[in-house]
Parts: C-alpha cells; sequence; structure tokens
C-alpha cells in the first residue's frame, strides 16, 4: 500500500528451480554427443563393422535404443507402402546391377568374371547356404550402418547443408568401396564405390531405408543368380565384345 514501508519482498514469484537431469538422460546424451561416451560409442560400431556388417547392424540398433535417438534418424520410417517399397526396391536393384554388368563395369575394364564368389557357379548347395548372409548381411546390415547410422552421425557432426550431404555421400561411398577391396578387388571396390553414390543419394534425398534395403538385397542376389547361371561373361561382353 502506498505510504507502507518496504519488506524488500517481491511481488514477482520466482522461477522454479530445474531439476537436474536424471542419470539416464545424461548417458543417453552422451552416447549422441562426440565427448568421450559418444566416441567410444562410435569406436565399438566401427569396430563391429570391421568384423561383420551384421554385427555393427546389431550395435547400431543398441546404440540407437541407449541413445534415445529416434529411430526416424537413422532411416528406420514406416514406409508409405510396405509392398510399394518392396516392389520398387527389386525393380531397381536387377535393373542397376544389370546396367553395372553389362556397361558400367565393362566400361571400366573389370575383369568379367569376379572371381571371388565364383565357386558359386551352378553350386546350388553354396547358393542356398549363402542367400540368408546375403540379405541380412547386405541388404539389413550394410544399409543400416553404411547409410543410416553413419548419415546420422556425420549429419550431426557437419550439420544439414548440401554441402555437406554431398560430402557425406562421397565419404560413405568411399568408405564402402573400401570395405569391399580386401575380397574382391579394385573391380569390387569401384563397384560398391558407385552403388555407394547411388544409394547414398537416395537416402540422403528421403531419409528412408526401406526400399534401399529391398534394392540392396535384389542388388545382391542379381549379382548371384548371374554367378550361378554362369552368365557373368555373356552379359559383360553383351555390350561390348
Amino acid at each position: 500500500m502506498p505510504g507502507s514501508a518496504s519488506t524488500g519482498l517481491s511481488d514477482t514469484p520466482a522461477p522454479p528451480r530445474e531439476s537436474a537431469p536424471a542419470s539416464g538422460d545424461r548417458f543417453a546424451a552422451g552416447l549422441r554427443g562426440f565427448g568421450p561416451p559418444g566416441i567410444l560409442a562410435t569406436l565399438v560400431i566401427l569396430g563391429g563393422a570391421a568384423l561383420t556388417p551384421p554385427l555393427a547392424a546389431v550395435l547400431v540398433l543398441v546404440w540407437a535404443r541407449l541413445s534415445r535417438t529416434p529411430w526416424r534418424e537413422i532411416g528406420f520410417v514406416r514406409p508409405r507402402s510396405w509392398i510399394g517399397g518392396l516392389a520398387v526396391g527389386v525393380a531397381l536393384g536387377v535393373a542397376f546391377k544389370l546396367l553395372m554388368k553389362t556397361i558400367v563395369m565393362p566400361l571400366l575394364g573389370a575383369d568379367p568374371i569376379n572371381h571371388a564368389y565364383h565357386y558359386l557357379a551352378g553350386n546350388r548347395g553354396a547358393v542356398v547356404a549363402f542367400l540368408p548372409s546375403l540379405i541380412l548381411g547386405a541388404g539389413f546390415a550394410e544399409e543400416t550402418f553404411y547409410r543410416g547410422y553413419l548419415f546420422e552421425r556425420l549429419g550431426k557432426l557437419l550439420g544439414r547443408s548440401a554441402g555437406a550431404r554431398i560430402a557425406i555421400v562421397v565419404f560413405t561411398s568411399a568408405l564402402f568401396g573400401a570395405a569391399h577391396y580386401p575380397v574382391q578387388g579394385l573391380a569390387g571396390a569401384e563397384q560398391a564405390t558407385i552403388t555407394g553414390l547411388v544409394f547414398g543419394t537416395i537416402f540422403a534425398v528421403t531419409g528412408r531405408l526401406w526400399m534401399l534395403m529391398c534394392t540392396h538385397a535384389a542388388f545382391d542376389l542379381t549379382a548371384v543368380a548371374i554367378i550361378y547361371w554362369d552368365l557373368e561373361a555373356k552379359l559383360a561382353h553383351l555390350m561390348f565384345k
């Protein structure tokens, strides 16, 4: 009231005190960041990728769960149509492999025969045994790691500009190609780098993995079918004698 002595108290209520983040929140934030916990998690996942892609994919899923990273940020987005994505992916994968075999790789001077997997030619038992690891290891695991995980990590580090996305596509494609060199040599590394550029560009635009997983699996299954039926040389010389 006017004329009354000041009590030194304010009529404005004090803002509520923020509670300290829970330990689980701090742990998750650490895994998402680029401090020691985040770097250690990255090194563990990279180590898994060096051993086998399925292990890397499992580690990525564990990391996403523990770090509370939304699934959509690593490409696990519900497709508008599961069947539609499968159909488009299979058609794209088959067509892309035939294009690579008949035109792109011959232009690069690649050996028509993939000697690393030529043992599959006419070998039904080996092909049947190889299929599960092919579908899971390539279609699911490699896309989860090389596109989903690496794009998320590098995107957080470099940003989302057009230049950053181009750099991410190029870097992950080179890494994808290098991973194929020890088993398949230069031709395998070249093919993997090109497919990485195509798959990476699609993922950079769509942010979705389902169709890409189907494309990748169809690409590799077509490659195995070509080897099994001993069509490698015929297709490689179809356009260029």
